[in-house]
């Protein structure tokens, strides 16, 4: 390959290093094209791209973005799925990727700045988007609010009623 091509590749690289938030690490290893281009499909609408990266040129490109601790999984055959968001969706179709073709084998990644192993990121594609997460969460600090307005409410209603009863027993009398 031309000095000026591993140039061009590693610039490239380092720009999806700095401008992903997370990034998982595979061995893709025996995938077809057709599969490589399936899973490709299947993370892009989460904002994600999976680049099949010479590990050399991706050791060049996480030292020049000054990306730590990804370096012990750059070893060899590299997919690396740069995310731009929510990484657990991306998490999601390489665990199933690699669950449906029983090739493809996730190596860890760099979550939020956190490095996970394998498992991790195994464990993070099993939880909720952080979109259901959110949902879940105003459920949960709705409930106690709604609570204490239902109890706010009825303090003037019963005081209402007590003295709507005292004026129908005073008219009685």
């Amino acid at each position: 390959m031309l000095k000026e091509r591993k140039e061009e590749l590693i610039g490239e690289l380092e720009t999806e290093f700095k401008g992903s938030s997370s990034m998982i690490v595979a061995d893709y290893r025996g995938l077809t094209v057709k599969q490589l281009a399936e899973l490709r499909d299947d993370i892009r609408p989460h904002n994600a791209t999976l680049y099949v990266a010479k590990n050399t040129l991706a050791r060049i490109a996480v030292q020049r973005a000054g990306v730590e601790g990804l370096t012990e999984f750059l070893s060899g055959p590299t997919a690396i799925a740069f995310c731009r968001a929510d990484a657990a969706p991306v998490a999601k179709a390489l665990a199933k990727a690699a669950k449906d073709t029983q090739i493809l084998q996730i190596k860890g990644g760099l979550i939020d700045g956190v490095v996970l192993d394998a498992e991790g990121v195994k464990t993070l594609a099993t939880l909720p988007s952080r979109d259901q997460l959110y949902a879940q969460l105003v459920v949960a600090l709705n409930g106690p609010i709604q609570g204490i307005a239902g109890t706010l409410a009825a303090i003037p209603r019963g005081l209402v009623i007590a003295l709507d009863q005292i004026e129908k027993q005073k008219a009685a009398a």
